[in-house]
């Protein structure tokens, strides 16, 4: 069994790639396996996203702040968690709807990947924060 834990600084909302640092820790666990990601936060999310093309995370972005606005949009106003901020119960909202935790097989030391396949870590606050994913793999 082989743990660790990543730290990520992200700067505002945004998909922040970790896919190079995930495999930077497979070296040191089985050569087949599973591995599990999670994320220690609930205002954040893990995704496995197309990672060739830049556009789509931007537009992922979009949607998700067009489909959850901060609070101090109109449509908004019933949202009753609010004093930490126009962007928090949104993020809590964006968690919720997302996964926090990953599963990846491994076959010869690699995550069993597909070819535009990279792991992010999904930030949906608008100020820094130090985020944790906690990387786990079973033989």
């Amino acid at each position: 069994m082989t743990q660790t834990n990543f730290e990520l600084r992200t700067n505002g909302p945004g998909l922040y790639e970790v896919t190079r640092e995930v495999r930077g820790f497979l070296s040191s666990g089985p050569s087949t396996g599973l591995l599990t990601l999670f994320v220690r936060h609930t205002s954040c999310s893990l995704l496995i996203q197309e990672n060739a093309d830049p556009e789509v995370q931007g537009d992922l972005q979009a949607f998700f702040h067009r489909l959850v606005p901060p609070t101090s949009d109109p449509s908004m106003a019933y949202l009753r968690h609010t004093y930490e901020g126009p962007d928090d119960m949104p993020a809590h909202i964006k968690a919720a709807m997302m996964p926090v935790s990953l599963s990846i097989p491994i076959s010869g030391g690699q995550m069993v990947l597909g070819t535009w396949q990279g792991i992010y870590l999904f930030e949906h606050r608008t100020a820094q924060h130090t985020r944790q994913i906690f990387g786990h793999i079973s033989p």
